[in-house]
């Protein structure tokens, strides 16, 4: 069973007969202790605080039963590990724009495929700002202010909040279409006789913070912790 915040894309599941329902991830209604598996995918990045994205982990892990396996992926800092750039600096020009619908992050291969594309005039940050949050890596420093920095498509991140534009989709419905329910990267080919533009909030994720984070629970176990293509990730077992 699946659930998202998003309700036109639980229906677009409704219609291919899959079972999904709405929720918000800090409160999910299923029974304590119900789930063999969890699996979360590009959803914790987008809270806005520690203490809520450890929430989020922590009601994950309540849904698991004993012995249950949970899998997490969220956005990583560093985009290039090892001396080897992920696939979302590779694919700098743009040469495969993607889609992505509301509130998801991944639909059919690795999450790098399904991050957003932004134009320059989208992605312009103050000087200031760029200054303030130069330093690359775990250094990040946090912005001063309460503005955020616009992130530029294909490119390192310089903090670890951030704004990223998407562009929602308008014009005449199509078959099998449903208007309103996807968003174009900002610059992408569809995007530009389209607006307006949404800023998505994104806390990308330092090496070892998510593991950490899921350590300070008492009643989980960190089986796997690991990189993958631009994305850490954590694979957890409840106690």
């Amino acid at each position: 069973v699946g659930c998202d915040r998003s309700k036109n894309l639980v229906d677009i599941c409704g219609e291919k007969n899959f079972q999904a329902f709405v929720c918000d991830a800090l409160s999910v209604p299923i029974r304590s202790g119900s789930c063999d598996a969890c699996i979360s995918i590009a959803v914790i990045h987008h809270f806005s605080t520690a203490e809520r994205r450890l929430a989020t982990i922590r009601e994950l892990v309540r849904l698991l039963r004993p012995g249950g396996t949970a899998l997490i992926y969220v956005w990583a800092m560093e985009q290039e590990y090892k001396n080897q750039k992920s696939k979302y600096l590779k694919e700098k020009n743009g040469s495969k724009d993607t889609v992505e619908k509301i509130s998801t992050g991944m639909a059919q291969g690795p999450l790098s495929d399904q991050m957003p594309d932004s134009s320059s005039q989208d992605s312009a940050c103050s000087d200031r700002l760029l200054h303030d949050s130069k330093d690359e890596g775990c250094d990040a420093k946090p912005v001063a202010d309460s503005r955020l920095p616009v992130h530029t498509n294909r490119t390192s991140f310089h903090s670890q909040d951030l704004l990223v534009p998407w562009h929602l989709k308008g014009g005449t419905k199509k078959k099998g279409e449903n208007v309103g329910t996807v968003l174009f990267p900002a610059g992408s080919k569809e995007s530009q006789e389209l607006s307006p533009v949404f800023h998505r909030y994104y806390h990308v994720f330092c090496e070892g913070e998510l593991e950490a984070a899921c350590r300070s629970l008492d009643c989980v176990r960190v089986q796997k912790s690991y990189y993958d293509q631009g994305n850490w990730c954590v694979v957890l077992e409840k106690l």
